[in-house]
């Protein structure tokens, strides 16, 4: 088997080490910085595809869809080779509306997603408040989501860096590549800490830094960049209870089962400034008010802030390359939690096997540039 480096120990770097492992490949990981502690730690774990879903999005509502069905196997292979048990919370998502504005556009996704096949019900307002006790008494009227779930992405990250180096990966931190090596068309390396080190073949998997890996050719750099998100845990107690996963207009209120009430997230374009700000923290609190008042009294435990990687056109970059070994697996913007399973598992085969995967097919970085020549 070959040898295989990657770039990158977040989510998506760790799961696919974990994946090629399994598979009895040579695998390592370098990590800038601590593996999990960046835009994976910051999110908040939701694996919700109907309710995120656009009008424009279709083919990666597809990819979403797929990955969010292949968790149940993704948990249950990182519980046996992890010993964390990390659950899978089937706790639905409801999407409210709270004037006419809102009942207009909630009436205009609910007839898309119904067009499509989707199991969404359509609820009155108090309807929904039977769902979710703890919305607004303002709620007009609701889309109910009962298959979205979520996850505890901090426990996720944890088990995955175990479940790693069970299997036999290596995981370097604090190592910052400073090139990647190539030679006729093939990859030969990478160089770190001046050192040059042998490779067969390299993953970018460096979320928001991945364009700023040296080494790479112009044409391969891929498009992505910082989107800024801010997210607020909050402390549930008895007078608020929130259980369902409430998704609001410029704000989702996500109950977690280790009792935080995450509130997010904002989306700005900051480049990596990562400092938590006044106006989008205040902004997350008063949507999140207006849709669940009771969290006016709730304890704030943390702000966090992460870096998404998003990609030009907002969809992931995965596949292979013009150069024989150097694979991406990056730009998964607002959805890295939700991809993990598919890009670990489709991708993982066909390194290992050297067939490409249909599930990931239009998701490669040929996509852009094609824009170039």
């Amino acid at each position: 088997m070959s040898n295989t480096i990657i770039i990158g120990g977040g989510i998506i770097g760790l799961s696919l080490g974990w994946q090629l492992a399994k598979k009895g490949i040579n695998v390592e990981i370098l990590e800038r910085h601590i593996a999990g502690r960046s835009a994976s730690w910051a999110a908040a774990g939701m694996l919700a595809p109907q309710a995120e879903m656009g009008f424009e999005d279709i083919e990666l509502f597809y990819l979403c869809r797929k990955s969010l069905d292949m968790y149940p196997r993704f948990v249950e292979e990182l519980y046996a080779d992890s010993g964390i048990k990390v659950e899978l919370e089937k706790t639905g998502c409801i999407l409210p509306g709270f004037d006419r504005d809102d009942a207009e556009r909630l009436r205009r996704l609910y007839d898309f997603r119904e067009k499509i096949g989707m199991p969404v019900l359509w609820l009155t307002g108090s309807e929904a408040r039977e769902i979710e006790p703890f919305l607004s008494p303002r709620c007009t009227g609701a889309i109910w989501i009962e298959d979205d779930a979520q996850i505890n992405n901090r426990l996720l990250l944890d088990a995955l860096k175990t479940a790693f180096q069970k299997c036999g990966g290596k995981l370097y931190e604090e190592h910052n590549v400073e090139n990647i090596n190539i030679t006729n068309g093939k990859i030969e390396g990478v160089s770190v800490h001046g050192k040059d080190l042998k490779f067969e073949n390299i993953i970018v998997a460096g979320g928001a830094w991945s364009k700023q890996i040296p080494g790479l050719p112009e044409n391969l750099q891929p498009p992505v960049r910082p989107v800024k998100g801010q997210i607020i845990n909050l402390r549930l107690n008895d007078s608020c209870r929130v259980t369902k996963v409430v998704r609001a207009p410029d704000v989702y209120l996500l109950p977690k089962s280790d009792g935080r009430l995450i509130l997010g997230a904002s989306v700005e374009e900051q480049g990596y400034d990562t400092d938590p700000t006044a106006g989008e923290i205040f902004r997350l609190l008063e949507r999140g008010w207006e849709a669940v008042p009771s969290i006016y009294d709730l304890s704030i435990e943390s702000i966090d802030v992460g870096l998404r990687p998003g990609s030009r056109d907002h969809m992931p970059i995965i596949g292979d390359s013009e150069i024989e070994g150097l694979y991406f697996a990056t730009g998964h913007y607002r959805n890295g939690i939700l991809l993990t399973p598919v890009t670990a598992f489709e991708l993982s085969d066909w390194i290992a096997s050297g067939k490409k995967s249909e599930a990931l097919s239009g998701f490669g970085i040929e996509r852009f540039y094609k824009e170039t020549v």
